[in-house]
């Protein structure tokens, strides 16, 4: 960093020039150097227009390690991104490059995934790989990526540009679990961590867990680590998140305690199945092994796919245990319309006995629409209700066609995981499913 040296006697008056002159570079302090002198730090793009006080005996340096200011340690990303970018352009700065900054981005480990609608104007092309070196220094990063649209092939796989590095592979920890995946081909929702803490929660030991849309891990993991689930079936069609799936059991050690299944869960078509029970959709994916082997198996189904996991439903019923039943998480976005001081209703509470209960300890506080704060474990809104008594009939009824017999379906629990868009939001139906006896 260029610095005018001079003696300590001198130095607050060629600071007074400096400022006046708005030559000083306040990102870092007065420093001292040899000789007894200290050095005022000035800014590298300006050394043209430096007109030195004759009055004042000082020559230019150069500071190898220069000390940040205090207000440069407060500035945040954003400010010092933007402060690197303006300098790096020079003239060419303009309001419509500092509106094309990004102002969030997400962070794994060495890696900063940038938001989709940043970097778009034409100017910045002209700096080449300069401009996303000096983004990865403003931001204390290694690698660069930038997300694109969700591809629409059923697997919400991401549309993701590796912009620095030449591995897309990071790690993220959430509650003392390790999740490895690659950003260009896999999706990681933190937006979820409330239900992975509450699905850590529950009381799963010496359970079968089926999960149907296992993903890298997000729910299979926290059921396997700490809800002590004794195993676990994790059911995954995209090849790309079964490679990450396989290397997050190993990495938290759970890998005998779990079985991946690669495939099409809705691929379950058998010749004693009821029409009702057919997938809603053909699927050109091969059939899972599961098929058979996976029928009566599960204590707990896990269907955590939005904005609907109804397809699932079917396959959830032939997974769960014949004679002693269980309980489904059922995933799904319900819309809530606005009304102003709606009265809301309280949840059903679970039947008595129930392992659940009606919430889960510590929970945490969950974005919603509303600007005041909802305890969402004690209340629900109508709509929210009215999908949850629906659902709790339909696998009632596809219970029964299945089995020939009586089944009783009781809530458990509501959980709202948080807002997925304006009035909508994302639920988890706790629903306990039990064989009547005849």
């Amino acid at each position: 960093v260029p610095a005018l040296a001079t003696e300590l006697q001198f130095a607050q008056r060629l600071r007074k020039h400096l400022e006046e002159k708005q030559l000083l570079d306040g990102r870092y302090r007065l420093q001292e150097v040899p000789g007894g002198r200290v050095a005022l730090p000035v800014l590298e793009e300006k050394l043209d227009q430096l007109q030195l006080p004759e009055e004042v005996p000082c020559r230019l340096v150069r500071i190898q390690d220069p000390v940040p200011s205090r207000a440069a340690r407060r500035r945040t990303p954003s400010q010092k991104l933007r402060d690197k970018l303006q300098r790096l352009l020079g003239e060419s700065w303009s309001e419509e490059l500092e509106r094309d900054l990004p102002h969030a981005w997400q962070r794994h480990g060495d890696l900063v995934l940038l938001s989709e609608n940043s970097f778009q104007a034409a100017p910045w092309e002209k700096l080449g790989p300069a401009l996303w070196e000096t983004v990865a220094l403003a931001l204390g990063a290694q690698r660069l990526a930038r997300r694109g649209r969700v591809l629409p092939d059923g697997m919400r796989s991401p549309s993701v540009t590796l912009l620095l590095g030449q591995d897309g592979w990071v790690e993220h920890v959430d509650n003392g679990i390790r999740y490895t995946f690659d950003v260009t081909k896999c999706m990681f929702s933190p937006g979820n961590i409330t239900e992975k803490l509450r699905v850590a929660s529950l009381p799963c030991s010496g359970e079968v867990l089926v999960d149907l849309y296992a993903g890298i891990g997000y729910f299979t993991l926290p059921y396997l680590v700490h809800a002590a689930a004794a195993f676990a079936h994790a059911c995954e069609w995209n090849s790309h998140a079964v490679e990450a799936l396989r290397r997050n059991l190993a990495l938290n050690g759970v890998q005998d305690r779990c079985r991946v299944h690669h495939g099409d869960s809705r691929q379950v078509s058998s010749a004693d199945q009821p029409r009702s029970l057919q997938p809603h959709t053909a699927s050109s994916s091969p059939p899972l092994s599961f098929q058979l082997e996976l029928r009566g198996v599960a204590d707990r189904v896990n269907l955590g796919l939005i904005p609907s996991s109804e397809e699932g439903w079917p396959v959830a019923c032939r997974v769960l245990k014949k004679g002693t039943g269980g309980v489904l998480h059922i995933h799904h976005n319900v819309e809530t319309l606005p009304a102003p001081a709606q009265r809301q209703a309280p949840v059903l509470q679970a039947e008595r006995g129930s392992p659940e209960g009606a919430g889960s300890d510590g929970e945490v506080q969950r974005p919603t629409e509303d600007s005041g704060k909802e305890t969402l474990g004690a209340r629900i809104r109508p709509e929210w209700q009215r999908w949850a008594e629906a659902t709790a009939a339909r696998i009632q009824g596809l219970l029964a066609e299945l089995h020939g017999q009586p089944w009783r379906t009781s809530i458990l629990h509501i959980e709202a995981v948080k807002s997925y868009a304006p009035h909508v939001h994302h639920l988890v139906l706790d629903l306990e499913c039990r064989p009547m006896l005849p």
